[in-house]
């Protein structure tokens, strides 16, 4: 009988730290799926530092190293220049790089840095106990915004995606979720994009994943996911924010 199916070769064959129905595993199987398409996981560096992917190590089947809290961009730069003939990625939460690690990534952006970043936003500091984190919504709740987020006190949400598209250096962003089979799919299409610009050498690529965090929300997986749909899309909306321009390409 002809296989219909076979599991990666991206991924090690291991049950996986995450509470259930985390997102974080649907993320990490696409990039590992591209990269064996790509043929590219036995040339591949990737960088994870402090959250919940700590231990991510431990599910990519490629060459992985661990960065200090918020520092993945700055070891994956230095990664990208000793090996300019690798593939090169950082794995990121929003706490991570959204608030102690914005400098690295503004600047790697800013340096037009030749390395892939993927940046989980599920709008919650997950691993260290539910905080607020720079990415969570107005009105969401959190153990340090237990009345839910106010403009006033704590300012809005911060796009990520659309200040870091802002700067010359970032040739390709790109916004995705992973709420629906039909958005996975488009997410895997925009890791392949990233990976892609980035053999070219066009500059810094990102992709941010809309992501579900169940256990911090407080809400079962299904509702979670709806939640992503209803609420996080409205302020966060999903396409290609910014494409390397046609001459770059050429």
């Amino acid at each position: 009988m002809k296989p219909i199916f076979e599991y990666t070769k991206g991924m090690t064959d291991v049950p996986t730290h995450y509470c259930p129905g985390c997102t974080h595993g649907i993320a990490h199987r696409i990039i590992m799926e591209v990269l064996e398409e790509m043929g590219e996981l036995g040339n591949t560096i990737g960088v994870a530092p402090i959250g919940c992917s700590v231990t991510a190590h431990e599910y990519m089947n490629v060459d992985m190293c661990e960065a200090a809290h918020g520092r993945a961009p700055a070891v994956a730069s230095g990664i990208r220049r000793v090996h300019p003939d690798k593939v090169v990625f950082t794995y990121q939460g929003d706490g991570d790089l959204a608030s102690i690690g914005t400098g690295e990534i503004v600047h790697a952006a800013v340096r037009g840095e030749k390395f892939s970043t993927f940046f989980i936003n599920n709008g919650i500091y997950g691993m260290t106990g539910g905080q607020m984190a720079p990415t969570t919504l107005i009105g969401q709740k959190s153990t340090t915004s237990q009345d839910g987020r106010k403009k006033e006190l704590n300012g809005m949400p911060v796009k990520m995606s659309e200040m870091l598209a802002s700067i010359d250096g970032a040739a390709y962003v790109e916004r995705v979720a992973l709420d629906s089979p039909a958005h996975i799919r488009q997410a895997k299409k925009a890791v392949r994009r990233a990976f892609e610009i980035q053999k070219k050498g066009l500059g810094f690529t990102l992709v941010e994943f809309l992501s579900t965090c169940p256990t911090n929300w407080g809400l079962p997986p299904v509702k979670a996911l709806e939640w992503v749909r209803n609420n996080v899309m409205a302020y966060y909306p999903l396409g290609v924010i910014k494409e390397p321009k046609e001459e770059e390409q050429a």
